[in-house]
């Protein structure tokens, strides 16, 4: 408490906009202080906080469904059959994001149970070892382990748990050799044991030529490419630029919201600019994946990824109406950056969204008139 009011005593007297105290917790308390309570989310047709997801980034009633049966039953089955129904080059994206939450949903039970949650991916690989499903949620798994490991990166631990998800890789890429899958959760694994940029930029060649406009692919290669793990700010937005431009990218793609994240991933610490997310390098971002979001199949399923980042961004350069837009979409789920970066992702989502619902009534917007 004494060093947030330090902080607040700065801001008053120097005219600084604290964006984050800690990177991943980017204005989420400051979001938060006034605004969780301030609206009725029910008039919006909002979910309460005490019913947003934090599992899913959008609506996938299979998934949920199988997500609820594993956790009644523990029983391995429903996540081997949804998986082995999302194959092929159209699902591709899909399979990844079920991946993802799968892995998580075991992760979590882990943590909250260590030792005896996430029983069922065990006895799932016990059980059906041959299964590529299970292999490429074990591999997820694994990742998801080491970050959360208490020793930290760069630690033998670390590595050592990372080194067994390279494996669990390999043997998911024998097991379903079209699939792009493994080959992304090993571009996680690259970043955390500091692939050589030769050796990352050859395992990016076999997901690209499996699926050359995956964006759950992108997402995790970026990273790789950014000042904080192995790569630069300027490396991260060429990256990202040179994706958003590529031929594929040009119709149907979310590709163009890329330079979005490489932008968020590089905000400073501490930001002076007041004008910072009305600044031209924001405002192109946030056109490159609103364009996105417009082009792309509404149901696509890394489309509420680019959606919640836009919320968070459009909040900020107080452009309400276009955050309320995005949020009649994605409310409802919170499993996405950024709230999935910070400890309360429920109670920083709420804020934002409070925000602009009071942004938005300010301007004379009301829930008959909200943007649909």
């Amino acid at each position: 408490m004494e060093t947030l009011l330090i902080l607040l005593a700065l801001t008053m007297i120097g005219g600084l906009v604290v964006v984050p105290v800690l990177r991943r917790m980017r204005g989420g308390r400051a979001a938060q202080r006034g605004h969780g309570s301030a609206i009725d989310p029910g008039q919006y047709g909002f979910a309460p906080p005490d019913r947003l997801d934090v599992r899913l980034p959008g609506p996938d009633p299979e998934l949920a469904e199988a997500l609820e049966d594993i956790r009644r039953t523990q029983d391995w089955r429903p996540a081997a059959q949804l998986l082995a129904t999302t194959t092929g080059a159209g699902a591709w994206e899909l399979r990844w994001q079920r991946v993802q939450t799968l892995a998580g949903a075991a992760a979590a039970e882990s943590a909250e149970a260590p030792g005896d949650g996430g029983r069922w991916l065990r006895t799932w690989r016990a059980e059906a070892p041959k299964d590529a499903g299970g292999a490429v949620v074990h591999a997820e798994f694994l990742v998801r382990q080491a970050w959360q490991s208490s020793a930290g990166p760069g630690s033998d631990e670390y590595r050592i748990i990372l080194e067994e998800a390279r494996t669990v890789c390999a043997g998911a890429t024998l097991l379903a050799p079209g699939d792009p899958t493994p080959y992304i959760v090993e571009l996680a694994v690259a970043r955390g044991l500091a692939y050589r940029e030769a050796d990352f930029e050859e395992l990016w060649a076999k997901v690209t030529s499996r699926a050359p406009q995956h964006m759950g692919a992108h997402l995790a290669a970026l990273h790789y490419w950014c000042e904080k793990w192995h790569g630069s700010k300027e490396k991260a937005d060429a990256f990202a630029q040179g994706a958003a431009g590529s031929a594929q990218a040009q119709e149907k793609s979310l590709l163009p919201a890329l330079p979005l994240f490489a932008v968020f991933e590089h905000l400073p610490e501490v930001n002076v600019v007041r004008g910072l997310y009305e600044s031209e390098v924001v405002g192109r971002a946030v056109q490159g994946a609103l364009f996105a979001a417009r082009s792309v199949p509404a149901d696509h399923p890394v489309l509420p990824h680019v959606r919640h980042l836009l919320v968070w961004f459009l909040v900020r350069a107080e452009r309400y109406a276009e955050a309320m837009e995005q949020l009649g979409h994605v409310d409802g789920h919170v499993g996405a950056v950024p709230w999935s970066y910070e400890p309360d992702p429920v109670g920083v989502y709420a804020a934002y969204r409070a925000q602009a619902v009071a942004g938005w009534e300010r301007a004379g917007g009301t829930p008959a008139t909200m943007p649909r």
